[in-house]
């Protein structure tokens, strides 16, 4: 019989990033996001693919989450710019909550699991301590995927859903945590960054637009973006940018401005996905907080 264990940090420190890139985990997360990437190539948000009871499951319990903020709203008193401390009040009830929707969501046979799988879902939503979020926190979420897959929750052909209806009502949420809260954002690369908060949205969205006839200089496009981001996760993450920033696309999103210089999508899906081993997996102040148990092992 299998035995589940309390996952713990095992990145400490710089010197220990070779181990990480050498372990199991790894390779399975990095695989994964590129398998999840490759799955849902040329795929439109309203494209026919099968969502099964599983993955309803899953955004049930994100719908959920997103109730709370009703029950938390931001503390008016507040006069920071970033950080509003009824955040910590939502991700509280996250804690509380997240083992027993869990429990409602999970066969019998796999509440052992639980232990394990907590963690990666309380910390896919931000830092109560810091009130900030970043893509070490959107890769907590995906090793939470995977680790349910690994259970056999999820099987391969629930991949397009899991991108296309389950990350994206993650994406949503997150967006709206962000913004209730003032969520800062972790290890902002500031204006050449790909975005302050996420970067998954932009790796399987450009994916999605191979074969779409819209080129990727459309990206730039406001117009363009506001009549089919509800279709692609890459414009869903170009509209919430520009809602949130003021100023010239161009200006405050640097890195995105330029891939919109690129001449097709299968280029900037290859670059997207180099760049996320290097800047996200392979950056020792993102995977520091990440953590490991039985079914993801350094």
């Amino acid at each position: 019989m299998h035995v589940y264990i309390t996952p713990q940090r095992q990145i400490l420190d710089p010197k220990d990033m070779p181990r990480w890139q050498k372990s199991p985990a790894y390779k399975e997360v990095s695989g994964f996001v590129e398998q999840l990437s490759m799955s849902v190539e040329g795929k439109r948000v309203s494209s026919g693919y099968e969502v099964s009871p599983n993955a309803q499951a899953v955004c049930q319990l994100l719908d959920k989450a997103g109730q709370w903020i009703e029950k938390h709203p931001p503390d008016t008193t507040s006069s920071s710019r970033f950080g509003n401390k009824s955040f910590r009040s939502w991700a509280a009830e996250l804690e509380q909550q997240a083992p027993l929707l869990m429990a409602d969501m999970l066969s019998e046979e796999h509440h052992d699991a639980i232990i394990e799988l907590t963690p990666y879902l309380t910390q896919a939503f931000g830092n109560a301590t810091r009130i900030d979020y970043g893509s070490g926190h959107e890769l907590s979420f995906v090793m939470w995927l995977l680790c349910l897959c690994k259970l056999g929750f999820f099987d391969p052909s629930d991949s397009v859903a899991m991108v296309l209806s389950v990350f994206r009502k993650y994406i949503v949420l997150c967006q709206r945590l962000q913004h209730t809260y003032n969520l800062e954002p972790a290890g902002s690369h500031g204006v050449w960054g790909l975005d302050d908060y996420q970067f998954l949205t932009f790796y399987f969205g450009s994916a999605q637009l191979i074969g779409s006839g819209t080129v990727p200089a459309a990206s730039a496009d406001m117009q363009t973006v506001s009549e089919m981001a509800d279709d692609y996760l890459y414009l869903q993450g170009i509209q919430f940018i520009a809602e949130m920033k003021n100023g010239p696309f161009f200006e405050h999103s640097r890195q995105l401005y330029d891939i919109s210089g690129v001449a097709k999508w299968e280029k900037v899906n290859q670059g997207l996905g180099k760049m996320y081993r290097v800047e996200v997996l392979g950056k020792f102040p993102v995977v520091q907080h990440l953590v490991f148990g039985s079914m993801l092992t350094m």
